[in-house]
C-alpha cells in the first residue's frame, strides 16, 4: 500500500488526458497553419516583389551559370515547386482528415462520409447522383495536382531584356548660341567665306560618307566607320551618346577639338535616371542595347538635268587649256596637264569659279574610256531667292568616263531632325522621327555644311578621275549588264547622287558635333547650358531572371489561383478542427474523446462498421443509392468505436 503510494502521483499533479490530447491537436493544427501561411506568403511575396520591381535578376555570376546550365535549372526548380506543392498538398490532406474526424461524431450520410474520406487520401468520386459532390472532389484534386504547374510558372527563370531609363546631353548645334560659338570659331581659323580656299578641314570621311550612303541603295555593303564608331548606311547627323559605342578613346591635342578635330575621345555623360528604385543592382547582363532620342541632321536632295532654256543656270565647262606638255614623256609619267575654270553664276551677279587640273596627252586630248572629269560648283543658298540661310545648290556634269552624267542641278535643303538612335551590335541605326527645317540662326550652320560639300567637290576630283564619278560609274557597273551607258536610268543616276550628297551633309553634322564634343573642348568637358541639348533613351539589358506579367497575359496570377484556394481550404479545415478541439477541452456538447480515429486509414474504417453491427443494403444499383443517403454517427465505447446508424437524419 505504501509503494504504491509512493509511486502514483496525487491527483492534484495529474495532468487531464483531455488536455494533454487538446495540446497534441491544438499543436499540429497550428503547424498545419504556420507551415500552410509560410508557403502561401512566400508564393504572394515573391511574387509582390517582382510586380513592386517590375525586374528581378540575380547577381551576373548566377545568370551565367542558369545560361551554362539551363537543364540543371530547369530540375532545381522543377524540384523545390515539388517539394512546396507536396508540402502543401500533404498538409491539405492532413486539415481534412482532421476535421472529418471531429464531422464523424455528428450524423453524416454515408455518400458525404465518403467524399471526406477520399479527399483525406486525396482523391475523388464518380457519383452522377450527386453531381455537386462529384464536381467539388474533382474540382479539389485538380487544384492539388495544378500546384506544381503554379510554382513552376512562378519560380522558373526566362530571358527578358530589361528597360532602364537614361538621360544626358550632348552639343545642341540648332540655336543661335552655337551659331556665335561657330562664328567665333570661323573668324579664329581665318574663314570669311564660304569659297575660302583654307576651309579643308575635313579628311577622306566626307566622301566615305557618301560612297557608303550611294552604294547601300543597290545593295552593296552599307556600314560608315567614322573615328571608331561603327554607323548603318550613314550618320544621319548624329554623334555617339553611349560610351561603349563613342569610338576612339585617344585625348585629342589642343588644336584638335571643335573645327581641328581629327579624331579622339567624344565626351559621353548619359547617365541612369534616378528612380523609386535607384538602389536596385541593375545587372551587366548578356548583351546591352540602347535606344536613344537625339538630335540629328539630314537633307532633302533633289537632283535633275539641266533645261536648255533654264538660263538662270550659267554652267559654263568650256573654259580650259593646256599648262604642261611632254611629248617625250614614258607611259608611266604625265604628258600634259589640263586647267579648267568650271564657272557658274550663283544668283550673287558675279561668276562663281572652281579650278580643276586633268591629264592629257601631249596633244591635250583625254582618253574618253580610261579618264573621267566631274566637276561641281556649290552655291550657297537657292538660285534668285532672297531666303539664304535654308538650302544651298550644286551644279555638277560629267565628262568622258563620266558622260553618262548630264549637265545638273541638285537642290540640297538641310533638315534638323530628332532621332532614335538604336545602338546593338556594335552599329548605330538612326531614323528620323521629327524634322524642321533651317532658320535664320541657322545661316553659319548652313556656311559650314555647304563648304563641306563644296570641299568634297574640289578633293574628290583627282587628275584622272573622280571619286564622286567612280561611286557612280562603279556601281552602276557591278549591277548593270553590258554598257552602262547603254542601260542606265537617268533616275537611278540621280537617286544615287542624292543619296551621295545626303550622306555628305549628314557627315558633316557628325564632323561638327563630334568636334565641339571633343575632350578638351569645353573646361572639364561640360557643355554650356545654352548650347547643350537634352538625350533621352532606354537601356535593354538582356539577362535571366523574372519579370511582372503583362496587363493582358497574367499568368502569374492564374498560376497562383491552386495555391490560394488550397491554402484557403487547409486553413478551413484547420480552424475547424481547433473549434472543435476547444468543445471537447470544455465539454461543450458532451464531446469526450479519448482514442485516436484516423479516417483516412481504411483498417479503422472497417473496424469501427465491423464494431456497429451495421446492416445495410445489396450491392444493387437501388441498394447502392440507398447505402449513399444512410446516416451514421461515429460513437465511443471505452476503446470500442463504431459506426451506428441514425435513425432520424439530421441536416447535414
Amino acid at each position: 500500500m505504501l509503494q504504491d503510494s509512493a509511486s502514483t502521483p496525487p491527483a492534484m499533479f495529474q495532468v487531464p488526458t483531455n488536455f494533454k490530447r487538446f495540446t497534441v491537436v491544438i499543436g499540429i493544427q497550428i503547424t498545419i497553419i504556420s507551415v500552410q501561411i509560410f508557403i502561401l506568403a512566400f508564393g504572394y511575396g515573391f511574387l509582390g516583389v517582382v510586380a513592386y520591381l517590375q525586374y528581378l535578376a540575380p547577381p551576373d555570376s548566377v545568370c551565367e551559370l542558369m545560361r551554362s546550365y539551363p537543364a540543371e535549372v530547369t530540375m532545381i526548380v522543377t524540384l523545390i515547386a515539388t517539394m512546396l506543392s507536396v508540402t502543401a498538398a500533404t498538409l491539405f490532406t492532413l486539415s481534412v482528415k482532421q476535421a472529418l474526424r471531429h464531422r464523424m461524431w455528428k450524423p453524416i450520410s454515408l455518400i458525404h462520409l465518403s467524399a471526406g474520406v477520399a479527399l483525406a487520401q486525396g482523391s475523388h468520386i464518380l457519383e452522377l447522383r450527386y453531381i455537386g459532390l462529384t464536381v467539388l472532389t474533382l474540382f479539389i484534386l485538380g487544384m492539388l495536382r495544378l500546384l506544381t504547374a503554379g510554382w513552376i510558372t512562378l519560380l522558373t527563370p526566362a530571358y527578358f531584356m530589361w528597360p532602364v531609363q537614361l538621360n544626358g546631353s550632348e552639343i545642341d548645334i540648332t540655336g543661335s548660341a552655337f551659331a556665335n560659338l561657330l562664328r567665333q570659331e570661323f573668324l579664329a581659323n581665318g574663314l570669311t567665306d564660304i569659297q575660302d580656299s583654307s576651309f579643308e578641314i575635313l579628311d577622306i570621311g566626307g566622301m566615305l560618307s557618301g560612297v557608303t550612303a550611294a552604294g547601300f541603295t543597290f545593295g552593296l555593303p552599307g556600314t560608315f566607320d567614322f573615328n571608331g564608331a561603327k554607323y548603318n548606311v550613314s550618320t544621319q547627323g548624329v554623334v555617339p551618346t553611349i560610351e561603349e559605342f563613342s569610338g576612339s578613346d585617344g585625348v585629342p591635342n589642343a588644336n584638335g577639338t571643335r573645327l581641328g578635330f581629327s579624331g579622339g575621345n567624344v565626351t559621353v555623360n548619359t547617365g541612369v535616371v534616378p528612380g523609386l528604385l535607384s538602389s536596385v543592382h541593375i545587372p551587366q547582363g548578356f548583351s546591352r542595347n540602347y535606344s536613344m532620342s537625339q538630335q540629328g541632321l539630314t537633307a532633302n536632295v533633289s537632283c535633275r538635268a539641266i533645261d536648255s532654256n533654264q538660263t538662270q543656270y550659267l554652267w559654263d565647262t568650256n573654259n580650259s587649256y593646256l599648262i604642261y606638255a611632254n611629248a617625250a614623256a614614258s607611259n608611266d609619267s604625265i604628258a600634259g596637264l589640263r586647267l579648267w575654270n568650271i564657272s557658274t553664276n550663283c544668283g550673287t551677279n558675279s561668276l562663281t569659279t572652281y579650278e580643276y587640273v586633268t591629264t592629257v596627252d601631249a596633244n591635250g586630248n583625254t582618253s574618253s574610256s580610261g579618264s573621267g572629269f566631274l566637276p561641281s560648283v556649290v552655291c550657297q543658298g537657292p538660285m534668285n531667292m532672297n531666303q539664304s540661310y535654308t538650302n544651298f545648290t550644286i551644279l555638277t556634269q560629267g565628262f568622258y568616263k563620266y558622260e553618262f552624267l548630264k549637265a545638273s542641278i541638285c537642290d540640297v535643303v538641310p533638315l534638323l531632325t530628332t532621332v532614335r538612335a538604336d545602338y546593338s551590335n556594335e552599329q548605330i541605326s538612326s531614323e528620323v522621327t521629327s524634322s524642321t527645317p533651317f532658320r535664320p540662326e541657322n545661316a553659319e550652320l548652313l556656311s559650314f555644311i555647304a563648304s563641306v560639300a563644296r570641299f568634297q567637290s574640289i578633293n574628290s576630283q583627282g587628275l584622272t578621275s573622280s571619286t564622286i564619278g567612280d561611286t557612280l560609274y562603279s556601281i552602276y557597273s557591278s549591277t548593270t549588264i553590258g554598257s552602262i551607258n547603254n542601260n542606265l536610268n537617268d533616275t537611278q543616276v540621280y537617286i544615287e547622287l542624292e543619296d551621295y550628297w545626303r550622306g555628305v551633309v549628314e557627315f558633316s553634322a557628325t564632323f561638327l558635333r563630334s568636334g565641339f564634343m571633343a575632350t578638351g573642348s569645353f573646361p572639364n568637358n561640360e557643355f554650356p547650358n545654352n548650347v547643350s541639348s537634352q538625350v533621352t533613351g532606354t537601356m535593354f539589358i538582356s539577362t535571366i531572371g523574372w519579370t511582372r506579367w503583362a496587363k493582358k497575359s497574367p499568368t502569374y496570377l492564374l498560376a497562383t489561383i491552386p495555391l490560394t484556394i488550397v491554402a484557403i481550404l487547409t486553413l478551413t479545415c484547420a480552424l475547424y478542427s481547433i473549434l472543435e478541439a476547444l468543445r471537447e477541452k470544455h465539454g461543450w456538447g458532451e464531446h469526450h474523446r479519448t482514442h485516436h480515429f484516423d479516417v483516412s486509414n481504411t483498417l479503422h474504417l472497417i473496424m469501427a462498421f465491423a464494431a456497429g453491427s451495421l446492416a445495410l443494403e445489396h450491392f444493387g444499383e437501388e441498394g447502392i443509392a440507398y447505402n449513399e443517403g444512410v446516416m451514421v454517427q461515429l460513437e465511443e465505447d471505452g476503446v470500442k468505436k463504431k459506426f451506428v446508424r441514425v435513425l432520424k437524419e439530421e441536416p447535414v
